[in-house]
């Protein structure tokens, strides 16, 4: 990956690999809705689940805690 994407490059990302964003949060063990608010600008992905999420779609650079990463809370 290349520099950070923003939020239409992180749903155009889905779309390149014919993900839904529900079948993105599944896979990476994380809230569907959190995700959706990660890509409508909604949560900025500062601190916690957020944060991973935005990682995850690359709209952010980052590392993700061994206790997120295993889907704990």
């Amino acid at each position: 990956m290349h520099g950070i994407r923003t939020a239409a490059q992180a749903r155009a990302w889905l779309d390149q690999q014919g993900k839904s964003v529900q079948e993105f949060a599944r896979e990476h063990g994380v809230d569907p809705a959190t995700t959706y608010q990660v890509l409508a600008g909604r949560k900025k992905g500062r601190r916690g689940e957020a944060h991973r999420v935005a990682v995850l779609l690359g709209m952010k650079l980052g590392t993700i805690s061994a206790a997120l990463e295993n889907g704990q809370r």
